[in-house]
């Protein structure tokens, strides 16, 4: 596909840019793509080859997950955090590989949403508590669950939020603290719901939600301390739906929620729920989470005729796509070909790589978005997990639960082809040498025994 990238910022203006959260270990991976989103941690060897479906010394363990959940594991210090939806009777049923059915799932009772609390060293279940039980009050697309979301961890705080079902907050030992209903939060798309999808976004004691359900779209801020709501801001006429997890980066002391859409994404001003700036998205269904690199924020998303990849500075402000000189607004380079529709992409050094739904890799430069390949993983590689690294390994989950790892750097090497046994929609977790999965029925540890890779 050819690119349209646009001319590039020869300078980018000098700042001070915050992204990890406070009281954080090291290795610690507390919410959806790690501390900071970006999905990369560099530390001990991992493995490049194991096979679940044999005896692999590299599998240190596997522990069974009830129900149905695409939720993300999380790890904070020796422990792991997951969230699932158990039918009350019955197995739910998953459509996994690609395909264009865009119904809801049918003959759903009722279920008990759940979170869940793992030994990191063993896989040991330490605690189950159950949230919220009855009938779904929204319907879930065939290939989504009703625990799509990611739980995150904030010093001694558990937050989880299940969109309809809603926001729970737990300490370490599973003691409810305190919960909140926003009532019906539908995000549909043809007259049907297809599952909540945006995982809460925690900074300096505030929990940012995206709602964006068509009929009233928001974001809301609530107070870590006791959910009390903060402040609301209508998204109306800016977002139509959005799966998207919200962005939360300070720049020189100011802390500012950069949140995915369609038709435009936005960045607000924490404290206030105020508008930083906007600019023109491009896919109309936005699913990847925003990061931030090196003072550069990332964006994409791709379904229907466009799929935008943007590049922006961290101190852009005001509309920049009506902008008289975008560049000066804070745009930095932007293609309409190319991004990605389900998976958050990654970048590792240079380089910016995206997998797609379609089992293709691409690969641009992250600063100046030039194309640098196109190569197709595997005719089966359907990648809706979003893309993690670590120490120059790109790890790639397709849906059917085989994880390519990919070589870093600007020629493409496909370094291994390893099996989970089972299909994995959720983006895995990268903590103290260790790699974590969780398929559709399980939470598995990889890693070397002896920290050092053949």
């Amino acid at each position: 596909m050819k690119s349209t990238c646009l001319t590039v910022m020869a300078a980018v203006a000098t700042c001070s840019v915050s992204l990890c959260p406070r009281g954080l270990h090291a290795q610690d991976w507390p919410s959806f793509r790690g501390a900071s989103a970006v999905g990369v941690v560099d530390g001990p060897a991992l493995p490049d080859h194991w096979d679940l479906t044999e005896s692999d010394a590299s599998v240190l363990w596997k522990a069974d997950v009830p129900g149905l959940g695409h939720s993300c594991p999380v790890v904070v210090g020796d422990r792991i955090f997951v969230a699932t939806a158990v039918p009350a009777e019955g197995e739910a049923a998953l459509q996994i590989g690609r395909g264009g059915n865009i119904k809801a799932a049918e003959n759903e009772g009722p279920q008990s949403w759940r979170v869940l609390c793992f030994d990191r060293r063993t896989g040991r279940q330490l605690w189950s508590q159950e949230a919220h039980r009855g009938a779904p009050k929204a319907t879930r697309h065939t290939k989504a669950t009703h625990a799509n979301t990611t739980v995150t961890v904030s010093g001694d705080r558990v937050v989880a939020f299940f969109g309809s079902e809603g926001l729970y907050c737990y300490d370490l030992e599973g003691t409810l603290l305190w919960k909140r209903d926003f009532g019906v939060v539908d995000i549909s798309k043809y007259g049907i719901g297809w599952g909540y999808g945006s995982s809460p976004a925690v900074h300096d004691g505030r929990i940012v939600l995206v709602c964006d359900d068509p009929t009233n779209p928001y974001l809301v801020c609530c107070r870590m301390e006791d959910g009390e709501e903060l402040w609301r801001t209508s998204r109306q006429d800016d977002c139509e739906r959005n799966w998207s997890t919200p962005f939360v980066f300070e720049r020189d002391g100011a802390a500012q929620v950069v949140v995915n859409g369609w038709p435009w994404v936005v960045s607000y001003d924490l404290p206030t729920g105020q508008e930083i700036w906007r600019i023109k998205g491009g896919g109309d269904n936005p699913v990847p989470t925003p990061f931030i690199i090196d003072d550069r924020i990332y964006v994409t998303s791709a379904h229907g005729a466009k799929s935008p990849i943007i590049v922006l500075r961290t101190d852009a402000t005001g509309n920049i796509s009506e902008a008289a000189d975008p560049e000066a607004a804070g745009l930095i380079w932007r293609t309409e070909r190319g991004g990605a529709y389900m998976s958050t992409p990654v970048v590792v050094g240079d380089y910016l790589y995206l997998g797609n739904t379609n089992g293709v890799l691409r690969c641009f430069h992250a600063v100046t978005g030039e194309k640098v390949y196109e190569e197709r993983i595997d005719s089966g590689a359907y990648m809706v997990a979003s893309l993690v690294a670590s120490n120059g390994r790109i790890y790639c989950t397709a849906e059917d639960g085989t994880v390519y790892v990919v070589a870093a750097g600007p020629e493409f090497q496909l370094l291994a082809k390893n099996r989970l046994g089972e299909p994995c929609l959720a983006t895995p977790a990268i903590s103290g040498g260790r790699l974590y999965f969780r398929t559709t029925k399980s939470l598995v540890a990889i890693g070397l025994e002896n920290g050092t890779r053949d």
